[in-house]
């Protein structure tokens, strides 16, 4: 999900990304919305909140929803940054730094929420505001690892683009195109996924309240880790098969065959060096 980057990803990689972070964004708009009553997975509503207290001269509001728009841009810009300028080092490192912050906002806005909120306004703005970086860390993260194709915190332009395609489906040529056909799974794929996020906070916050937070937690941890159990058990195997190969000590290959053991119908491999 996170080892591709631009156009090498497949389309697995980008149902895959976008399901589950489509889950978390779902689960935590909703949280917020019961909670704070306040979305934070989208700016669109506090685009037209900052405008109406600009129009009433209410400055601290206007101060408030300015800031929140900006920490949503912040969270964007800075998940860029991270991807272009590690890229080259570690494409896993500058891909998973960003879902890294926004674990540590979370589990940091459910510790405070379970522990130390007592529903002051001024508590609230500031939690809100971290959610809403958190978010903006996530849309930027999927969007440019996915060339664009994977926006997972809002669905205003996922149902526009899904409108768009079943239109285009109405014609045979262009339900026969692949391209298009895997495009329109990813979009259903990503609108499913949210609703199902809404959904399972709106049905378990009475429950689990600001713990909630620690799931969302989870979710983006199994997005990371499953990377890193495919980066290291590809390591893995490329040690074990040139330990095979070479016949050279190797502790991950000598480890491999005490458990599995040597298959009896290998032969051993000679290798001829002609000059």
């Amino acid at each position: 999900m996170l080892r591709n980057y631009s156009n090498s990803r497949t389309l697995g990689d980008n149902i895959r990304l976008g399901t589950l972070t489509a889950f978390t964004a779902g689960t935590i708009n909703i949280a917020s919305l019961l909670i704070f009553l306040s979305f934070t997975s989208n700016v669109t509503g506090h685009y037209a909140i900052l405008a109406a207290e600009i129009s009433k001269g209410n400055w601290s509001q206007v101060a408030v929803m300015a800031s929140w728009i900006f920490l949503f841009f912040f969270g964007s810009f800075l998940s860029n940054f991270i991807v272009i300028n590690f890229n080259k080092k570690s494409k896993y490192f500058a891909h998973a730094m960003p879902l890294v912050l926004e674990i540590i906002c979370l589990f940091g806005v459910g510790v405070y929420g379970q522990l130390y909120y007592r529903k002051t306004l001024e508590e609230t703005e500031v939690l809100v505001a971290i959610m809403l970086f958190a978010t903006g860390l996530q849309n930027g993260l999927t969007a440019s690892i996915s060339n664009f194709s994977v926006k997972t915190t809002h669905l205003t332009g996922t149902t526009t683009d899904l409108g768009i395609l079943v239109s285009m489906f109405t014609q045979k040529k262009y339900r026969k195109n692949g391209e298009l056909i895997g495009r329109a799974k990813l979009l259903s794929s990503i609108m499913l996924a949210y609703v199902l996020g809404a959904v399972f906070s709106g049905l378990t916050y009475y429950y689990l309240e600001f713990r909630v937070f620690y799931v969302i937690s989870i979710c983006l941890l199994v997005v990371i880790g499953y990377d890193a159990y495919k980066i290291h058990v590809r390591h893995f195997n490329t040690k074990y098969r040139y330990n095979r190969i070479y016949r050279k000590p190797n502790l991950l290959a000598y480890l491999y065959e005490k458990i599995h053991g040597i298959p009896k119908s290998k032969k051993k491999r000679k290798l001829v060096f002609e000059d």
